[in-house]
């Protein structure tokens, strides 16, 4: 499946970047950026947002060229790669290899009511890490701590050093 559309909202200022690094990214398959109304084999686009307890931020929209559903489970390719970064994706349903696939990769499928308003989601998200995550959560927050204490140090060196 073809990556078709692609839009990422880039932060601007400081604030936004340490936010960004703090957050948690989560991914929602969705056609109309309000409400999980996918299948993650068959979705035809993503969004994603950055999620803290205090701010969801939306980052990125992506859309899919449609395909025969035919079980071809290479056409899952570009979806894996969209998704790098995410602790999960929330969708109607996921297929066992798709499963597997994604949590090899450290995102968890999380399989909601159709129609599940994305809003409410997010809502949900982020009172559960102001109340300390649990279970996929909770490994997604250590895994976002590691990652952003290990890079800092790149972005210091990055910046370079003037006296």
């Amino acid at each position: 499946m073809l990556l078709q559309r692609h839009l990422r909202i880039v932060a601007c200022n400081t604030e936004e970047q340490m936010m960004d690094m703090n957050a948690i990214q989560v991914a929602f398959a969705s056609t109309d950026m309000k409400t999980v109304n996918q299948h993650f084999g068959s979705s035809e686009s993503f969004v994603i947002y950055a999620v803290t307890t205090e701010k969801a931020t939306l980052k990125e929209v992506a859309q899919f060229q449609a395909y025969a559903q035919d079980g071809n489970e290479d056409k899952l390719a570009e979806k894996f790669k969209l998704l790098d970064g995410c602790a999960a994706v929330y969708c109607q349903a996921v297929g066992g290899s798709a499963i597997r696939q994604l949590t090899a990769q450290g995102i968890q499928p999380v399989k909601v009511s159709e129609g599940a308003p994305i809003q409410e989601l997010l809502e949900s998200l982020q009172t559960e890490l102001r109340n300390g995550p649990t279970n996929w959560l909770a490994k997604a927050v250590q895994k976002q701590q590691k990652s952003s204490d290990s890079s800092r140090f790149d972005e210091m060196e990055a910046e370079g050093w003037n006296e």
